[in-house]
């Protein structure tokens, strides 16, 4: 079942038709049709997501905003840390894939998380400050990344706490101690996913770093499905708002 759910979507990650229009309907094209079949496929090529979603610290009561949530599968990442929180909301900007979320809310009877149609650089929880927001493979698919950060912290109360994870690619000469990339690294990644609108930036961090007071940062490497062998680098990122 897993080999043919991806080669149904293979076909729209080898020949994206995205077309001009705005960056939700981009969206919308590109996730259409593959959305029944988008869990399956990233599972293997999305890592590090269960470790973000069960470490990121969660007080009783919170309210956890995960921005570009898509088909709400992250949240099963979450266990029973969901019933800690008061209110979860899975912000996207693609109708296709916030059906499946519903579908996923229905199916697991989740009372306290809902799906959203929003902006991440305009959305306003109607709960009040957020406790918690995660961006889970969702910035390298924003154009003005930065400004979904900014807005993370806008909306999140002082102490609060965000995490990251995504592709990466370093900076030609990134600080002591970090991941430095090889050339190759730096040009053949950012290219391969930029076919499909995936942007991957060696200012993720850097950024991250500079609005947030870190908490904890890890570099590694994930497999990428049907690439004979080939790691792509991601990073874990999760920070703290200063109070």
């Amino acid at each position: 079942m897993g080999l043919l759910q991806d080669i149904k979507v293979m076909p729209h990650m080898l020949l994206p038709r995205v077309g001009k229009g705005s960056h939700a309907e981009r969206l919308e094209r590109f996730y259409r049709g593959q959305a029944k079949g988008y869990d399956e496929y990233r599972r293997k090529l999305l890592h590090g997501r269960a470790e973000l979603y069960a470490g990121i610290p969660l007080p009783a009561g919170a309210v956890w905003i995960d921005m570009g949530g898509g088909t709400g599968s992250n949240i099963e990442q979450l266990g029973d840390r969901r019933e800690l929180c008061r209110s979860i909301q899975i912000v996207d900007l693609c109708p296709s894939l916030l059906r499946v979320a519903e579908e996923r809310i229905r199916r697991h009877g989740w009372r306290n998380v809902e799906a959203v149609l929003a902006d991440a650089l305009a959305y306003e929880p109607p709960s009040g400050p957020a406790d918690v927001v995660t961006f889970s493979y969702s910035l390298t698919m924003i154009p003005e990344w930065f400004r979904a950060i900014d807005r993370a912290i806008e909306i999140l109360r002082p102490g609060g706490h965000i995490g990251v994870v995504d592709f990466t690619v370093s900076r030609k000469w990134p600080p002591p101690g970090r991941t430095r990339h090889s050339r190759f690294e730096r040009i053949y990644w950012p290219l391969s996913f930029a076919w499909d609108n995936v942007f991957l930036s060696p200012d993720h961090l850097p950024y991250l770093e500079s609005r947030f007071e870190t908490v904890r940062i890890e570099e590694r490497r994930g497999k990428v499905p049907y690439l004979f062998g080939l790691e792509a680098p991601y990073y874990i990122f999760i920070g703290r708002k200063p109070a």
